[in-house]
């Protein structure tokens, strides 16, 4: 029995059955892809590079506390170095304060040792002069040099700085010297001061119990006032052995006495004179005094 074959079978010509929400696609469209694509490729992009995985600000936080561990570290190590080289410095610094002091010391006992020698010098200077047998020539001119201590009637001057000294000048000449402030003594006020003296008839005089002589000096050096290399600090007393009264009034009246009133009246400058009965001063340190005697030998032809 033959069989005839089948055709076939026909497919549906029908299409698919259309979606209930198909008139609703756009919406439909929002809700399946709520995130655009341009962020879904950035974010894909970010993740790719490495960069997207961790919020801002914990890597701001992470590095913050990472800052902080670093400085804390480095502040321990430095501490613990400082307290490891404490005992060193500390034990340098207490060798240089006693060599200080020592130094100091020695320098004192030295000073002293040429105090000393300076008074052997003078003693001995005043027993030559004794023994030269000029009687009273020799004293007088121990007493002119300076090379013996001397007592008598004469003056006291007392010369300080401005209670308030203030700078400036405006084009004044004291302005060009050393000293800025104008209310300051200056070596070359006690120049004046002292050749007023001299001048006035003063027979021996002294700043601040240091003797002048013919061979004296009288300098700045910084802020400082220099009698003989010796610094002096104001007030600045000056005494004068002589006749008192016509002492004081002479030089109160010469062209020096002037010049201290006008620093007083313009500077503030402090002065003040007294006369006294009775002023002492000391020798002048290293005098060394010598003197001719006439030759009693008749010279040969």
């Amino acid at each position: 029995m033959c069989r005839m074959p089948q055709p076939p079978p026909v497919r549906s010509t029908y299409g698919r059955p259309s979606r209930p929400d198909a008139s609703m696609s756009l919406l439909t469209n929002v809700m399946d892809h709520s995130l655009d694509d341009g962020y879904a490729q950035a974010a894909a992009r970010k993740k790719a590079e490495g960069s997207g995985g961790m919020p801002k600000t914990v890597r701001a936080k992470l590095g913050l506390a990472a800052g902080l561990v670093l400085a804390a570290l480095v502040v321990t190590v430095g501490a613990a170095q400082a307290r490891v080289a404490a005992p060193t410095v500390a034990k340098e610094r207490q060798e240089l304060i006693d060599r200080i002091q020592r130094e100091t010391a020695a320098a004192d006992k030295l000073e002293g040792t040429v105090d000393a020698l300076r008074d052997d010098v003078s003693a001995r200077q005043r027993a030559a002069l004794k023994q030269d047998g000029s009687g009273d020539g020799a004293d007088l001119v121990g007493i002119l040099s300076g090379a013996v201590a001397v007592h008598g009637p004469g003056v006291k001057l007392v010369v300080n700085d401005a209670k308030e000294a203030t700078t400036g000048g405006n084009g004044n000449p004291r302005e060009t010297a050393d000293f800025s402030d104008t209310g300051r003594v200056r070596d070359r006020d006690m120049q004046r001061v002292v050749n007023g003296l001299w001048e006035s008839g003063a027979e021996a005089i002294s700043i601040n119990g240091q003797r002048l002589t013919s061979l004296s000096a009288i300098r700045a050096a910084g802020d400082a006032i220099l009698v003989d290399n010796r610094p002096l600090v104001p007030p600045y007393t000056v005494l004068a052995v002589g006749d008192g009264k016509r002492l004081s009034t002479r030089f109160q009246n010469s062209a020096d006495g002037l010049y201290l009133h006008a620093l007083q009246e313009n500077y503030g400058i402090r002065t003040a004179i007294s006369v006294e009965g009775d002023v002492r001063l000391p020798a002048a340190p290293s005098v060394i005094v010598r003197t001719a005697q006439p030759s009693t030998e008749k010279g040969t032809s």
